[in-house]
């Protein structure tokens, strides 16, 4: 890793050196966009609106628009006269309960490491704070800007997450807030039990961004020039029950399913919407293979008949000829006989 700041966390009359590393990154597929037709690079000019000229980095000030089409245009000189710290100091300013901090307003997470010989204080801080199971509450001047930020340790690193400030934090002004629903308490019961069955240890490595894996296989296999394979469909969620409680109950049964455990009553329970859909789509399915093999062996019936019934002439034919050639020598014997012998 490399580090993006340099500064030292001030604490009270200590001072510890400290360098800042980003401690997540995000793994989202990047693409460039390009023409269709050769694939080469789109490229965007930095042009003015009032000229039509184009412009470089270095003539490039940042504005602030009041409207009316008027722009207020501020220079280095203006950032340089903000009360902004330049003394790169995280300053701590209070320790708090960890569960005091409202986990909406973290932003970023970044890695701190001692710098030179501030190992033993940067040590003593973590300790402290692993001790007093609490995190600090500092303010740090990070990109021209300052943050409001949370230390606190992470296997045995001291961890700094920026915060947002409050007023940054939207108020949720919907509808649904101001109606006056009623949930019943069996519906509550039954949701509670839901949870209790979809209860488990919180491991972040078993889930994985399938989407992202997807998608680089369909670059791989552009890669190598290979046939791409689509991945096998998501089985849909069935479609919303009118009643409450028997999704509810549904979704408990398939939960328990899921975690191995026998269902209610061995039978799975009194049937739901959603079982009995399930259930006459599968009896449907099998109906529909059994009938063409029913069929079949109807088939086969009428063509053994048939062939039998062709047979059946063939056989009193043949028996008729039979008898006829027989018949024929005996004929032959008998006029031998009636002929005169001839004598010497």
């Amino acid at each position: 890793m490399r580090a993006i700041w340099k500064g030292a966390v001030s604490f009270g009359l200590v001072s510890i050196g400290v360098k800042l590393y980003s401690a997540t990154e995000e793994k989202d597929i990047r693409f460039h966009q390009v023409h269709r037709e050769d694939g080469g690079r789109i490229r965007y000019k930095r042009t003015c609106s009032v000229c039509g000229e184009e412009v470089t980095y270095d003539d490039i000030a940042k504005g602030y628009d009041i409207g009316g089409g008027e722009m207020v245009i501020l220079t280095d000189e203006d950032f340089a006269e903000l009360p902004l710290t330049s003394s790169r100091a995280i300053d701590v300013l209070e320790f708090v309960p960890a569960e005091q901090v409202d986990p909406i307003l973290y932003n970023k997470a970044y890695f701190l490491e001692p710098e030179g010989a501030a190992t033993k204080p940067y040590v003593l801080l973590r300790d402290a704070l692993i001790d007093s199971e609490r995190v600090a509450i500092v303010k740090v001047a990070l990109r021209q800007r300052e943050q409001l930020a949370t230390l606190r340790v992470r296997e045995g690193v001291l961890l700094l997450n920026t915060m947002l400030w409050p007023d940054e934090i939207r108020n949720p002004d919907f509808g649904f807030l101001d109606e006056d629903l009623k949930v019943r308490p069996p519906e509550l019961a039954m949701a509670s039990s839901l949870i209790d069955s979809m209860t488990g240890e919180f491991e972040p490595d078993v889930f994985t961004d399938d989407y992202r894996a997807a998608l680089q296989e369909v670059i791989d296999a552009k890669v190598e020039g290979r046939e791409v394979v689509q991945p096998e469909e998501v089985e849909e969620a069935p479609a919303a029950a009118v009643d409450l409680m028997a999704a509810l109950k549904a979704s408990v049964e398939r939960a328990k399913s899921a975690r191995g455990e026998p269902a209610r009553g061995g039978g799975g329970g009194a049937p739901t919407p959603i079982s009995s859909a399930r259930s006459a789509q599968k009896a449907a399915e099998k109906k529909a293979a059994k009938a063409p093999a029913k069929k079949t062996a109807a088939k086969k019936t009428a063509e053994k008949k048939a062939a039998a019934a062709k047979a059946e002439p063939a056989k009193k034919t043949a028996a008729k000829k039979t008898p006829a050639k027989k018949a024929e020598p005996a004929k032959k014997t008998a006029a031998r006989k009636a002929a005169p012998r001839k004598t010497a």
